[in-house]
């Protein structure tokens, strides 16, 4: 563990020296990644100088102690804390997931249900834009087509933060992705029954602009169709927005937030992008036999990560087993706690080498 603690010192300082030169700034893409690197190392800076501050604080104290016990209750304080940060940096040495800086994209699909279950992606929309506001975070509509009620039968966001940080949008929303239950009376309903309807969320990470990943254009096809809805800007007026479809891999990505079609394209473009380097990876570690969790692809009422029951105002994790009675709440994007429970039990797996 120290050499690897050694290598990570020395490089947060090369790092540090880099960011220190105005003519690394030039490249905007290669400074933001080498700032978010410098952002993930330096938990893990402050907490091995901490560690050795607090080793020659404990040796000065017992060294004190030995003339005077006044010290003695120096030495035991310090021998309480040091424990605690090396437990501390013991976790921070742990692999990370290397998306944790990212944006993400974020898509809603209605599932079973019908208007209910579009409305509910319409809820699910709110909820993941209330807890961005929260985060001080920055929310693009990409794309989306709405119900005939004002909900959502699919939509796509961007999630951006707005500096390069270890923890980013990715470290939160990651385990956001599958299947999403409601329980509850839809407006629809005249005889006050409770209905169960289901919408699926997808996470992927948003990558940086110098990912490889090679696109071959014969494997595209490219419809342009009018704006419509809220997520358009030019509603009806011009075939500005574009739809992009991957071929070999069945994946469709579109955009029409933009103002013309060739921002469109080249924003839908990098959303396919951002999708095929999320497959190849997912593709990947199944190979590895790799035991991280995978995102649930269809929207079907039994295959949950989540269920929002309305009439007990019950929101349960069944990854986690997490349940609060705060549904209210958790839907105007107060999820810090259900995030929290997925974080900790996804930290004390990798602690137990799983």
């Amino acid at each position: 563990m120290s050499q690897s603690l050694d290598s990570l010192l020395a490089e947060y300082d090369e790092l540090e020296k880099k960011l220190a030169d105005p003519s690394v700034h030039a490249d905007q893409v290669g400074a933001r990644k080498l700032g978010k690197r410098y952002a993930a190392l330096g938990p893990v800076v402050k907490t091995a100088r901490e560690i050795e501050q607090a080793r020659n604080d404990l040796e000065a104290a017992k060294e004190l102690a030995a003339e005077d016990r006044s010290f003695q209750e120096e030495v035991v304080q310090i021998e309480e804390q040091l424990p605690k940060l090396e437990e501390k940096l013991n976790e921070l040495l742990l692999p990370r997931d290397p998306h944790d800086g990212d944006d993400v994209l974020l898509e809603i699909k209605s599932g079973e249900g019908g208007e209910e279950s579009a409305l509910f992606a319409g809820d699910l929309l709110r909820m993941y834009t209330r807890y961005a506001e929260r985060q001080g975070w920055k929310v693009e509509m990409l794309d989306g087509t709405d119900s005939d009620l004002g909900g959502f039968k699919d939509v796509t966001v961007s999630i951006k933060a707005k500096t390069a940080v270890p923890d980013g949008v990715w470290s939160r929303l990651k385990w956001e992705g599958g299947v999403h239950r409601v329980q509850r009376v839809p407006v629809t309903e005249s005889q006050g029954r409770i209905h169960t309807s289901a919408a699926g969320v997808l996470v992927f990470p948003e990558t940086e602009e110098t990912a490889a990943v090679e696109i071959d254009e014969k494997d595209l096809r490219i419809d342009v169709y009018r704006s419509s809805g809220k997520g358009g800007q030019s509603v009806n007026t011009t075939d500005s927005a574009v739809r992009i479809t991957h071929l070999p891999t069945g994946i469709v990505t579109s955009c029409q937030n933009e103002r013309s079609q060739l921002q469109n394209k080249a924003r839908a473009m990098q959303v396919l992008q951002s999708r095929l380097i999320a497959l190849a990876e997912e593709q990947k570690a199944q190979e590895q036999s790799d035991a991280r969790r995978t995102q649930i692809r269809t929207v079907d009422r039994s295959e949950r990560v989540r269920t929002y029951n309305f009439p007990e105002s019950r929101i349960s994790d069944h990854r986690v087993g997490y349940k609060a009675h705060n549904l209210d709440q958790v839907l105007d994007g107060d999820l810090d706690a259900v995030v929290d429970a997925l974080a900790a039990a996804d930290r004390a797996e990798r602690l137990a080498g799983g």
